[in-house]
């Protein structure tokens, strides 16, 4: 099913298409940004719940700041200093974080109008030309997102990216779940699980030190799974710089693998998720506040969870950390798969 999403302050028609499952799950997908606009999920109640914050049509999302659901690149989270060296030039950012680049700067791929290769009612395939030197990014890149939604309840999203020259790809989701439903209130006590044994500790600006730090006995220890609150005000420095969470854990294992899971008692509603990248930054949305949402929702602080699959922030400024940097011809490809139980 295909409708009007809407039309932009730049005159763009926008369009929301509907994928759907035999389990009564339905997904909406926006071109304007090729965005995630809603996730419906049937709970054990047998109430059918929307379980990611957003918006009612494209112009809102044009307006909004929280890029809610959106497709993120061409380098999601932050580049220390808006700046980074590659094949000897220095490429400098724009400053849009407390002097560092923080998703590629305002110029964002979520406030863009995407082209619709294909579509149907099980998947939808976005496409975006990136010119060279678009956000300050060496040579162009020919992307494609793709969404699918199969009988198994997995919300897959396939990433490529076709480097002209030599350059950087990280590209993540930046949906924010409640499995109790968008309008439901905040996520604190909905269990949260992380195949993570440490996490890259970073300085008060939200930038990677460097250190790799063990979780053991720590807040930021999920692995045996607890409620996202249960430990988010304690005195530890992580938790104190960020107000909440809001950093990368350093996912075990290799390949696409379940990395880590959540779940809602209320609803019955369990989601897992896979991934090939090698970190993820959980985000609890600690600076929502009064942002007028779906269907006049008022989302606060804490009302919705992101878990953004990505390269480390400031891999490219970091020689242990896994490089983003994508040659000249080839492709970056990756996969991350939402996959719910109801």
């Amino acid at each position: 099913m295909v409708r009007d999403f809407g039309i932009t302050e730049k005159g763009e028609k926008t369009r929301l298409y509907e994928l759907r499952n035999v389990n009564g799950m339905t997904v909406c997908v926006s071109d304007y940004g090729a965005t995630v606009v809603s996730v419906n999920v049937p709970g054990q109640d047998g109430r059918v719940r929307d379980v990611v914050l957003g918006y009612d049509c494209a112009r809102d999302y044009e307006a909004g700041g929280q890029s809610f659901g959106a497709t993120v690149g061409r380098v999601a989270n932050r580049i220390g200093g808006a700046r980074f060296s590659l094949n000897n030039q220095t490429y400098i950012l724009v400053q849009n974080d407390n002097g560092n680049n923080l998703h590629s700067g305002p110029d964002i791929y979520n406030h863009r109008q995407w082209e619709v290769e294909e579509a149907d009612e099980r998947h939808a395939v976005f496409h975006l030309f990136s010119p060279d030197g678009d956000q300050g990014y060496p040579g162009s890149l020919d992307i494609t997102v793709t969404y699918s939604l199969d009988d198994g309840n997995g919300l897959m999203i396939h990433y490529e990216a076709e480097a002209e020259a030599d350059t950087l790809v990280n590209m993540t989701n930046h949906s924010y779940f409640n499995l109790n439903g968008h309008d439901s209130g905040d996520v604190l006590e909905q269990k949260l699980w992380l195949e993570a044994d440490a996490y890259t500790r970073a300085d008060r600006e939200s930038i990677p030190t460097g250190e790799i730090v063990d979780v053991a006995g720590t807040p930021m220890d999920f692995r045996t799974g607890k409620p996202v609150g249960r430990d988010i005000q304690a005195d530890y420095e992580a938790l104190n710089f960020a107000g909440g969470y809001d950093h990368n854990w350093v996912l075990n294992g290799g390949g696409f693998r379940k990395v880590g899971g959540f779940s809602c008692e209320e609803s019955g509603i369990s989601m897992y998720i896979y991934t090939d990248m090698p970190g993820m930054q959980v985000y609890s949305g600690n600076f929502l506040a009064h942002e007028r949402g779906k269907e006049g929702a008022l989302y606060e602080k804490h009302q919705g969870i992101c878990f953004e699959t990505q390269y480390f922030p400031d891999a490219v400024n970091k020689d242990n950390f896994v490089s983003p940097i994508v040659k000249a011809k080839e492709k970056a490809v990756s996969d991350t798969s939402y996959v719910f139980e109801f």
